[in-house]
């Protein structure tokens, strides 16, 4: 009979993950790992079917996560941060998720308000924004997403016009994470619009600053805690405002995904990994014809299946954050690595629904919750039709010849 670490509020019993792989960490990424597993079981996991009814943005979970040092744990020490690697911030991703999707998002995008500023930031601008972020929990949402322009970023429409010792930007995001909550917004805006995709800057814009709106808070199928806004801009920045070089926000924001793509591999790990204990549990508990469903070949092989698939993706996204980690090119293992796991973790809470039957398909049951959970996975960070596509660019210019 196998051990189990943790009993969730739910009554899930928890893995101990002996038949799944389980990466060998070293000593700091194991402790951000059981902080947020401890934080995960205690807080966050509670609230997460209440969350996910009411829609509600969870300000006491922001505050375990600033309180816990979750919520900065990836901005550098010198500016009041963790200095926590991106291994270890993947595995802290996998145990939020585990306990509540909703909040794993809220610091998924803490993560992606992080980024810019570490690949681009100047010393005052990482002072100014990313200590508070770490000390205080005061958000910074990555606004680069507009209604014409989410796959295709080089189409977005935002302008940011030279105006007096500073710029005018104009123009509208769609889907920013954290959009109602955070105190800042990294914008993209074409600096020079005749330019294409090279003539995109990233600015640092105050969410209260004259002529900042945010007025529509979309209603999720999933992740239901988060907040996902629109954000409307006729607002004067200064010239400081500006965020790496002019015309090279692109690259910037790029970059910053590519890094967000090995983190979102983390939540939905988390999310298959909690659908799979919960199958498990049940394929055990769960009598009939007198025996236990798990005797069945049609479950037993669901679940390997299970295993199998959350299993590559651990591997796959370990070893994208130990090459990161080392300086390493990840462009593509991490596309391959979101990819996997975001797809994989559609088959796994699939199979999850299936296996609870009925009960699986009313509220409130938690594979319920994580199979619309999910399904956000495939989308957000470049959907998978769009991986696809970028991976496929890589392997004609590997074949082709001049």
């Amino acid at each position: 009979m196998p051990t189990y670490s943790v009993v969730w509020p739910s009554g899930q019993r928890r893995s101990n993950l002996s038949v799944i792989w389980n990466p060998s960490l070293d000593a700091d990424a194991q402790r951000w790992q059981e902080i947020a597993r401890e934080a995960s079981a205690t807080h966050f996991a509670p609230l997460a079917t209440e969350l996910d009814s009411t829609a509600r943005y969870p300000w006491e979970s922001v505050k375990v996560l600033t309180d816990t040092g979750l919520a900065g744990m990836f901005v550098p020490e010198e500016y009041g941060g963790g200095g926590a690697s991106l291994t270890a911030l993947c595995a802290t991703l996998e145990e939020v998720a585990y306990g509540c999707a909703a909040t794993c998002g809220i610091l998924a995008v803490y993560l992606l308000g992080t980024m810019p500023f570490r690949l681009a930031g100047t010393p005052e601008q990482k002072e100014r924004y990313l200590r508070p972020l770490a000390t205080e929990g005061k958000g910074i949402s990555f606004g680069l997403t507009e209604r014409g322009a989410g796959s295709d970023a080089g189409a977005i429409t935002t302008t940011a016009l030279p105006e007096g010792e500073g710029f005018r930007i104009r123009g509208e995001k769609w889907f920013i994470g954290n959009g109602g909550a955070s105190e800042t917004f990294i914008i993209f805006a074409k600096t020079d619009p005749e330019a294409g995709s090279r003539g995109i800057t990233a600015f640092v814009v105050d969410a209260k600053a004259e002529g900042v709106v945010v007025d529509t808070y979309l209603d999720k199928m999933g992740i239901r805690g988060t907040q996902t806004t629109n954000i409307k801009l006729d607002t004067w920045v200064p010239s400081d405002a500006m965020l790496g070089e002019r015309g090279r926000g692109l690259s910037l924001a790029l970059a910053t995904l590519a890094v967000g793509r090995i983190t979102l591999a983390g939540q939905a790990l988390g999310i298959s990994r909690a659908a799979y204990d919960a199958s498990a549990q049940r394929a055990v508990e769960r009598f009939t014809f007198g025996r236990p469903i798990i005797d069945n070949q049609g479950i037993s092989f669901k679940l390997a299946d299970m295993v199998t698939d959350i299993t590559t993706g651990r591997v796959l996204m370990y070893e994208a954050a130990r090459a990161w980690d080392a300086g390493e090119d990840t462009a593509m293992l991490g596309q391959v690595a979101k990819l996997h796991t975001s797809e994989a973790s559609n088959r796994v809470v699939d199979a999850a629904v299936q296996i609870f039957g009925g009960d699986g398909f009313v509220r409130p049951t938690l594979v319920e919750r994580l199979y619309r959970d999910q399904r956000a996975t495939e989308i957000y960070e470049g959907t998978s039709e769009v991986i696809r596509m970028v991976i496929g660019r890589e392997i004609k210019r590997e074949w082709s010849t001049s």
